[in-house]
């Protein structure tokens, strides 16, 4: 008895230097607290955004990401209708090796910024810098399947394009705000090809975690009129013409399914070259994905090539963004994949205030998601009106208190 006595008080002893100690410490037979395991990411890009622009200016970005306690970034890698890091695939089909500082107005280019840095290797800045800090980098196709209307690839190519109904050439356009795009096709063999040929070269030469697809990795579901198409629908058609109506439910069905052979594709180039780095799929949320962009995520998810998912719910009324987070197929996917979503941390001249991104940050815990990604780098630090630049790095600190890390989700 007297011996039960005396360990009784010392565990309680025990219990009381541990609290004073500010330790963590868990009864035998209870979980001790883990560190918090999420994804934080960022999204880097060269519009509105100089991040990439120099290496100083990487090193200086990157720190400061590790310094608040995120760990993934997701900076683009092809954009524009360039890659933003020397490419031989696109030095053959554009005649350039790289297009890192563009010149938006003429949707090409920077030429003067180009040659004063030479061939200098953005991505390799990036990813040797990053892994330093304990950073993931999972390179990202913004345009995916788009390119402005008139840039080199497009030129160079006109075969390659898909288009609505009616006659050329303004059926091949498609406004993404002020800007004409064009959309290259992605039933094309020789499309295909080239965006394989990307993937596997980006594979090779860099020791990245992951590429990452997003919702330009699709098709305007008015798209899909253009000769090589209807040749091919006609042949597994019996000889018949696509419907007229472009949202025809098998017409639209059948132009997903080549969409969702072309990513199979893309995730076998990148388990064949780097077998540890994720696939990551960036859309919007299903229901507009498919019904306005042939983008049939879902699918991809249940056949195994999504990684990582990381839906956009850029929103700004807080109930509206927690609706989006509980539809199915948002549930669906966090039961087996590590699924985040992606937050609008504001826009050229449009910055979101913070105390509303701490308000979704905590609707995605509230719904015990896998974590979220800032679109984009600079607008982390832009300041809302009646907020200072303290308030600002304060809340970033507020909300990751702590550093976590990502590779626990899988």
């Amino acid at each position: 008895m007297k011996r039960l006595i005396y360990l009784t008080v010392v565990m309680m002893t025990t219990v009381l230097i541990l609290l004073t100690q500010g330790r963590d410490w868990a009864l035998p037979g209870q979980a001790q607290q883990l560190e918090p395991t999420e994804i934080r990411g960022v999204w880097l890009t060269n519009v509105d955004s100089d991040i990439l622009f120099s290496e100083a200016a990487v090193k200086t970005g990157l720190q400061r990401l590790a310094d608040h306690h995120f760990n993934t970034i997701y900076p683009a890698a092809w954009s524009w209708g360039y890659t933003l890091y020397p490419s031989q695939v696109c030095a053959r089909e554009t005649g350039y090796q790289q297009g890192l500082y563009p010149d938006l107005e003429e949707q090409g280019r920077n030429e003067a910024l180009e040659e004063a840095q030479g061939d200098r290797d953005m991505l390799l800045e990036v990813v040797d810098t990053a892994h330093k800090l304990d950073l993931a980098v999972i390179p990202w196709f913004e345009f995916g399947l788009m390119a402005p209307a008139n840039s080199p690839l497009a030129q160079r190519h006109p075969e390659w394009l898909t288009q609505k109904q009616g006659e050329l050439p303004d059926v091949q356009l498609h406004l993404e705000g002020r800007h004409p795009r064009v959309w290259l096709n992605p039933v094309h063999p020789e499309v295909q090809q080239f965006i394989l040929d990307l993937v596997a070269e980006l594979m090779d030469n860099y020791p990245v975690d992951g590429l990452q697809l997003d919702d330009h990795f699709s098709l305007p579901v008015e798209f899909g009129y253009d000769p090589y198409t209807i040749s091919l629908y006609q042949q597994e058609h019996q000889g018949q013409s696509p419907p007229a109506d472009p949202e025809d439910a098998e017409w639209m069905q059948w132009r997903a399914d080549k969409i969702t052979q072309l990513v199979e594709r893309v995730f076998q180039v990148v388990k064949a070259r780097r077998p540890q780095a994720v696939l990551s799929v960036s859309p919007n949320p299903a229901e507009w994905a498919y019904d306005r962009h042939l983008q049939d995520w879902p699918r991809w998810r249940q056949m195994g090539f999504i990684e990582e998912l990381i839906v956009q719910v850029y929103r700004s009324d807080l109930s509206r963004f927690r609706e989006e987070l509980r539809e199915p197929t948002i549930q669906e996917a966090q039961t087996h994949i590590p699924t985040g979503v992606g937050i609008l941390s504001g826009l050229k001249n449009r910055p979101v205030p913070i105390s509303r991104i701490r308000e979704q940050v905590q609707a995605t815990r509230d719904f015990e998601l896998a974590g979220v990604s800032f679109f984009f780098y600079e607008t982390l630090w832009y300041e809302a009106p009646g907020e200072t630049e303290r308030d600002r790095v304060m809340g970033w600190q507020q909300l990751f208190p702590e550093a976590s890390d990502r590779t626990a989700l899988w």
